[in-house]
């Protein structure tokens, strides 16, 4: 068990470090935006799509880092049961049609905690870039 929990923090802390990358990227994107932010509706919706979309491939790549062990660790017996799985399980969903075997069960709990916890971030962000638009709005609001 020690040694599986070692396992789920090292593919943990890759999660981390995954979003963390992403966070970067993004995160330039918008500095190099910030000066021009949009107010019109259009924009604002354009905006918030691509950067849905960035999140989403961050996640699909953590995604992708917990399956490609199970199949990897031999957890899981082909691709699609492994991203699969991983996905319910990091998007915490979890519907218990696939389960992983007794000494590789620790993973699951700490991948819905990561994938909460990253979820939270990219939640985190959509409300800083709204908030960010909101203040803009009302600074440069003609009088």
């Amino acid at each position: 068990m020690i040694f599986t929990t070692l396992i789920a923090a090292f593919l943990a802390a890759v999660t981390v470090a995954v979003h963390a990358a992403g966070f970067s990227l993004i995160l330039r994107f918008l500095i190099k935006r910030s000066s021009a932010l949009p107010i019109q509706m259009w924009p604002v919706v354009w905006l918030l799509i691509r950067v849905t979309l960035w999140l989403i491939l961050i996640h699909l790549a953590e995604i992708a880092i917990w399956g490609g062990f199970y199949l990897w660790g031999g957890c899981l017996p082909d691709v699609e049961s492994a991203f699969y799985f991983s996905g319910v399980t990091f998007t915490t969903v979890g519907y218990g049609d696939l389960v992983l075997a007794r000494p590789w069960r620790i993973l699951c709990p700490i991948e819905a905690v990561t994938g909460s916890l990253m979820s939270g971030l990219s939640a985190a962000l959509f409300f800083a870039i709204l908030s960010r638009l909101y203040m803009w709005r009302f600074q440069t609001k003609p009088k």
